[in-house]
């Protein structure tokens, strides 16, 4: 690197750590806002004694250095598969060397779509908790307009989602200055106050976690489940690791995020032994009186962000999914020509949206919420510490001897946390719960229905080379049809349909495979896209997509002119087949899932949209089908 490309290099790396600070760290940077709080709500029965304090401040900073520090960020961003985080990234690395064992290899597959599931769970919780925690900020700095922090949070809330569909560029620029400020008061509302009770900094000894555990028994174990809300958020930091790349993340925990949560927790830690009765909401206490109102406007700012990038990821998370085969296609917008990965799903906007409000209505205050929250991220993270173990194991080579001492601290940590929010499901851990296990239900259902479509209709197409032996036998007229098949093998039953209604064939046909690779998350342009002269006119395209890429048959077509293949839009025809579903007692699926993936595929986004086929070159051929 030369010195006059240093400068710029630099600024580069500076803009990508400012960008991650205010997408990446906006979940995990809110949690202060009512962890401790929560810890020593009255249902744990823990006292508020100088111990106790200490004993949770050091749960607290051994969480993030444990989960977040080492798992995160030092371990879980080696598993980048090619570049790209995730869970169903993940996955794909996890099951890649299990191409032998079937059952392992679906049940690592199982594991990738659950947590995938879990994360809607995150997606609607987070803004419900997120926002109402800030404005609950109202009761401090104008305790008369308490009564508006429900009605507040609900018009915030459908603020956010209607501007969803402009995307994220527009006001993208100002995540990162926003949240700069937002970590720049959080330590220095912290250093405020342990300036006053400096005792708290004792909380970097493991040994009062240890005893404040040995001490308090099951209601010190109970407390476990508040105190991971501090970590909350640290899966964002691996899927995101695609979007800015492994070093600025890192560099931006360790230098500032970790540095400012540490301080605040400490702060609201020292407010409490001196004053107990701030146990109210201590992170607003610790603020001096004049600046609570504006303390209250940032930290909505900071909680508006933190839930837009969950929505974001959200809607990343369905692109995925449905490139992978457990979504129905649905309506997905670009909202940037020049960022590929700024996308808006409605379907997804919409049902995100009902469901966060239906949750603040249901719960009213953070404190409520906090008990929905954790079941969901917990049982995430324990099936990625799996899948990452089977990735170190099978993909790394790592030797045992090595593995399984680090894994069982690892293993340790996150089934503690998880048993701790077991007790959280009657209170409304069996929310996200319920929400995950529905989704893995018409994920499976989907991916296993299109499965066996695709062999019934495998079954009705003929050869190629039978069709082709017969084809001067039809009528040929001008133009160019393209069929769109899922198989890059045999003739569509489209054509087939075709050619026995109508007795002609187009003088050019174009056999249409678009596959999505489950293993790479994108694919070179030269690999793009493979041409096969059949002859008497007839080719056969198969185009490749990764599973974070979205694919586009224009300009596909415009692609297939370098390799001497052009298409006149107005002399070309794309055919398409429209499955009718008929639910039978033939082996394959349950009748009540052959109904749902039934009506499923009758509300799935058609075919012409998905593609961006030109509605008025499109013809659809009705197949019935037996499943």
């Amino acid at each position: 690197m030369t010195k006059e490309s240093e400068p710029k290099h630099d600024r580069r790396f500076l803009r990508l750590a400012l960008t991650a600070l205010g997408v990446v760290f906006g979940d995990i940077g809110t949690s202060p806002l009512y962890v401790l709080r929560v810890c020593f709500d009255e249902s744990h029965g823990l006292a508020l004694t100088p111990p106790n304090v200490v004993g949770v401040l050091s749960l607290i900073f051994w969480a993030l250095v444990l989960v977040i520090g080492t798992k995160y960020l030092a371990l879980m961003m080696r598993a980048d598969n090619r570049g790209e985080g995730g869970v169903l990234a993940l996955m794909a690395l996890a099951r890649k060397p299990l191409q032998d064992s079937r059952r392992t290899f679906w049940a690592v597959t199982a594991a990738g779509i659950f947590g995938a599931a879990l994360l809607y769970g995150d997606g609607v919780i987070t803004p419900a908790i997120s926002v109402l925690s800030a404005v609950e900020g109202l009761e401090v700095a104008a305790p008369g307009l308490g009564h508006a922090v429900v009605p507040v949070t609900v018009l915030l809330l459908v603020g956010l989602f209607l501007l969803q569909h402009r995307g994220t560029g527009g006001v993208g620029a100002l995540f990162g200055p926003v949240m700069l400020a937002w970590f720049s008061a959080l330590a220095l509302l912290g250093v405020a106050g342990i300036l006053r009770t400096p005792e708290v900094l004792w909380a970097v000894n493991p040994l009062y976690a240890v005893r404040f555990l040995h001490e308090n028994g099951m209601a010190g174990f109970l407390v476990l489940g508040a105190v991971f809300l501090a970590v909350t958020g640290g899966e964002a930091l691996y899927a995101d690791m695609g979007h800015f790349g492994k070093r600025p993340i890192r560099l931006t925990w360790f230098a500032f995020v970790f540095p400012s949560l540490l301080l605040n927790y400490f702060g609201q830690g020292a407010l409490l032994l001196q004053s107990p009765e701030a146990l109210e909401n201590p992170f607003f206490r610790l603020a001096p009186p004049w600046a609570a109102l504006y303390l209250v406007v940032l930290a909505t700012a900071a909680t508006i962000i933190a839930s837009q990038a969950v929505i974001t990821g959200s809607f990343s998370l369905t692109r995925q999914a449905i490139q992978l085969g457990f979504c129905p296609r649905l309506t997905v917008r670009h909202t940037s020509e020049a960022e590929k990965g700024q996308i808006y799903l409605p379907a997804v906007n919409w049902a995100l949206m009902v469901s966060t409000l239906l949750l603040v209505a249901a719960f009213r205050s953070s404190d409520n919420l906090a008990a929905a929250y954790g079941m969901a991220v917990t049982t995430d993270m324990l099936l990625a510490s799996a899948m990452l173990f089977l990735t170190a194991q099978g993909a790394w080579r790592w030797p045992l001897w090595g593995l399984v001492p680090l894994f069982s601290l690892f293993f340790a940590v996150d089934l503690g946390f998880w048993s701790a929010n077991l007790v959280k499901i009657p209170k409304g851990g069996w929310f996200p719960l319920l929400l995950a296990s529905v989704l893995f239900v018409l994920m499976t259902t989907w991916k296993r229905g299109r499965t066996l479509l695709y062999e019934r209709l495998r079954a009705e197409s003929i050869p190629l080379d039978l069709f082709l032996r017969d084809l001067h036998l039809a009528t040929r007229v001008p133009g160019t049809g393209i069929y769109m098949t899922g198989s890059p093998a045999g003739a569509p039953v489209p054509l087939l349909h075709t050619l026995k209604h109508f007795h002609v064939v187009h003088e050019r046909v174009v056999l249409l495979t678009v596959l999505t690779d489950e293993e790479r998350p994108a694919v070179r342009k030269e690999n793009r896209l493979e041409v096969q002269d059949l002859g008497q006119g007839v080719y056969r395209l198969v185009a490749r997509y990764g599973f974070m890429e979205s694919p586009d048959v224009p300009a596909l077509l415009k692609e297939a002119a370098r390799v001497g293949l052009h298409f006149e839009p107005m002399k070309t025809s794309f055919i398409l087949g429209r499955e009718t579903l008929i639910s039978t007692s033939r082996p394959g699926m349950a009748r009540w899932r052959e109904r749902l993936f039934a009506w499923m595929s009758r509300n799935a986004q058609g075919a012409m949209t998905f593609f961006g086929l030109p509605p008025n070159r499109v013809i659809e051929l009705g197949v019935q089908v037996e499943l």
